[in-house]
């Protein structure tokens, strides 16, 4: 215990330097941990390290001990016009040609804890972050440069967990949640705005909010595990700054999701594990509303205004770990997210193009002590790309082009286990 005031000074610092990163679905973290990483984030039926608690609070009954992390972040954005602008009278055209974001490189920090209280009964910690809504543009996407937007998310997430039979567990969960976001370049859009004064360049404005999670999880038998687990939406609250933009005056909650897995332990040393997650992207209008007809039944900003028309998503990942030695553990991974943006809602989404959805994995942990172990993952997120109409253009006058890849390095440590 004499290392809390430890954890709790440096949770804050890592809070501080949260920032959007780590390889996404939507801009949802593939996984949380270092050893998860390098599973594509397969691991509700697993119990790898304390960073587990970020998506199932049920697994610090059977870790303790610390974690941190450090990811560094490289997504590659990209868009491209094809056809010149109309001119007509209504119409809104973008400058065609093939152009690139900035702002390539993010480094985000992670950490967790667990204690065991007793027995049955059992505490943690995680501080977390989501990211990669994120854009620079340098050219003057919609007629002012710079351009782009930046989110930020964080999460502190204390855990409570119940062992009530041998290796079964539940666990909650509650959230506190903090995030940033800041727009710049969209005073073109000022004409659709319910407060232009709201719209853009205003700074970064940060918010709060609380949602809870709960979880489950258990083994049966040698050679099966498994978890699953919910997160509630959290509510956050308002960008004012950004009233005149996202739905609701400002209104941008993180959404619900939830992810069940299994695990089989089908040899000495081997482990399997395979997830679904699903996240509900639409139910959170300034995510989930379609620029059309949105944008003309109602203003930017307002109940019902139009937002990046992001789908719900379904995420499978499959992971496998072997113990090659000792020391020495192997992993690698792969995940498929359904498609959040579509062809529709290209226009807006320049602003975030999340289109991969293809993520393989890598990881090599090495146990230093008995007590000690690092951790190394590699993620690759290949190229994908959504094409679409410029819908506030003449009907077949130009179409755009969104792409994106992302590569991922993490450097784990565990200790005190």
């Amino acid at each position: 215990m004499r290392r809390n005031p430890i954890l709790a000074i440096t949770a804050l610092a890592l809070l501080a330097l949260a920032a959007p990163a780590f390889a996404t679905n939507g801009y949802f973290s593939l996984g949380y941990g270092t050893p998860y990483k390098g599973m594509a984030g397969a691991g509700q039926a697993l119990h790898l390290n304390t960073l587990a608690s970020a998506t199932n609070p049920a697994t610090i009954a059977f870790v303790k001990g610390y974690d941190v992390s450090l990811a560094l972040f490289n997504p590659n954005r990209e868009y491209t016009v094809a056809g010149n602008p109309s001119g007509y009278p209504g119409t809104f055209g973008l400058a065609p040609g093939n152009y690139e974001s900035d702002s390539r490189a993010f480094v985000m920090p992670a950490m967790a804890g667990a204690w065991h209280v007793s027995e049955r009964f059992h505490v943690g910690l995680a501080i977390y972050g989501n990211g990669g809504m994120n854009t620079d543009w340098s050219n003057p996407v919609f007629g002012q440069a710079p351009a782009g937007v930046n989110l930020m998310q964080a999460f502190i997430a204390p855990s409570v967990t119940w062992e009530f039979a041998e290796h079964q567990a539940i666990g909650v969960s509650p959230i506190l949640g903090w995030q940033s976001f800041e727009a710049k370049g969209l005073s073109a859009f000022s004409m659709f705005s319910s407060n232009p004064a709201k719209l853009t360049n205003n700074g970064a404005d940060t918010t709060t909010g609380f949602g809870a999670r709960i979880g489950y999880h258990g083994k049966f038998g040698e050679y099966l595990g498994v978890g699953a687990s919910y997160q509630t939406k959290i509510a956050m609250g308002e960008f004012d700054d950004y009233a005149g933009l996202f739905a609701g005056k400002g209104d941008f909650d993180v959404p619900a999701t939830w992810t069940a897995g299994i695990a089989v332990f089908p040899a000495k040393g081997w482990s399997i594990a395979a997830d679904v997650q699903q996240i509900y992207y639409s139910e959170v209008g300034s995510v989930g509303n379609p620029m059309l007809p949105n944008l003309m039944q109602a203003p930017l900003g307002a109940d019902g205004g139009a937002g990046f028309g992001w789908d719900d998503v379904t995420v499978y990942k499959l992971g496998a770990q072997w113990e090659a030695s000792p020391t020495w553990t192997l992993r690698a991974g792969y995940a498929h997210c359904t498609q959040p943006v579509q062809e529709s809602d290209v226009l807006f989404n320049i602003l975030a193009p999340g289109v991969v959805q293809d993520h393989v994995t890598v990881c090599a942990s090495k146990l230093l002590s008995p007590k000690s172990a690092v951790h190394f993952a590699l993620t690759r997120a290949f190229s994908a790309k959504v094409t679409g109409p410029n819908p506030l253009e003449a009907p077949g006058q130009q179409t755009i082009e969104l792409k994106m890849d992302q590569w991922e390095v993490e450097l784990g440590w565990g200790f005190g286990f």
